[in-house]
């Protein structure tokens, strides 16, 4: 076992929730030695044309990882692996907290191809597929931003990807929806989690309406213009906004989860030129995290 492959207990955590193996024609065939190629890059950011020859064919792993980019399986994994984590009572629903963090991209990582990738032997379009593809031009060159919901363990519960200079609020609802957390034992998945924090970046009277709407409490604090604008407008401007120090103390378990994520360099900076590869990047990166105890 090489530095940072997956070790046995990790293994037994992950190998439940493989699709089978020994399919015919062997496209499936040995797992660990693929998926311990996808995170020595996922670490270490190199070309794929690069990879160690003990992880076989860069082209099978790099193949295998598109692909499931391409059809969701990493996402399937990755709500698994959280189904078995909530299970053991190892989530704290108690308080998430709501952020995103800007990723340089490469120049690696531009001129993709303007038609619509499919995935390989469907007519479909990938799962996660941008048109823009998540990339922004900005002063510093181009960029992709990460918005993601953590929670006190600092774990990655949900994550999407956009171009670098889309704002933060218009993102919090169908980030919040990615949420779904699979109850094995039965019932619906869990999508509501007990408490909310977030900076004011995430204040709006769109995001708390719809917060209140779904019964979720939050803690998210109110800019100063804002905070004016409401007493200018008198009883008209509505109640003040409830804000509890000591809970928005916790906001920084997200951050800490986003500084854990990007310990992986093909996430700090972005290699990939496909939106939804870079979405099964992050999303792998994600599974890592949950597989350590």
């Amino acid at each position: 076992m090489g530095r940072g492959d997956l070790s046995n207990a990790e293994w037994a955590r992950l190998e439940p929730h493989l699709p089978t193996t020994g399919r015919r024609g062997g496209r499936w065939i040995d797992h660990r030695q693929v998926i311990n190629g996808i995170l020595f890059r996922l670490r270490t950011g190199i070309p794929w044309r690069d990879l160690p020859e003990r992880y076989g064919s860069w082209k099978t792993v790099y193949e295998r990882h598109r692909r499931w980019s391409a059809n969701g399986t990493w996402d399937q994994i990755l709500r698994a692996v959280q189904a078995d984590a909530d299970l053991a009572g190892r989530i704290d629903w108690s308080m998430v907290s709501v952020d995103s963090t800007s990723c340089r991209a490469h120049q690696h990582a531009a001129g993709a191809r303007k038609r619509k990738p499919r995935i390989p032997k469907k007519r479909t379009t990938p799962r996660h597929h941008r048109p823009d593809e998540g990339l922004g031009r900005s002063r510093g060159g181009l960029t992709c931003k990460i918005h993601l919901v953590g929670e006190g363990g600092c774990r990655p519960m949900a994550m999407l990807v956009t171009p670098g200079q889309f704002g933060d609020a218009p993102q919090m609802i169908e980030v919040l929806e990615r949420i779904s957390i699979p109850r094995p034992h039965g019932g619906r998945p869990r999508t509501r989690p007990d408490h909310l924090g977030g900076d004011k970046a995430y204040s709006s009277r769109r995001n708390r309406r719809y917060l209140r709407r779904r019964h979720i409490k939050h803690t998210i604090a109110e800019p100063k213009d804002q905070r004016g604008h409401r007493k200018r407008r008198g009883s008209r401007g509505g109640r003040p906004t409830g804000f509890d120090r000591e809970n928005y103390k916790r906001r920084n378990e997200v951050e800490r989860t986003i500084n854990r994520l990007k310990n992986s360099r093909a996430v700090a900076t972005r290699y990939d030129k496909r939106a939804y590869v870079f979405h099964g990047t992050v999303t792998a990166a994600a599974i890592r995290l949950w597989l350590r105890p």
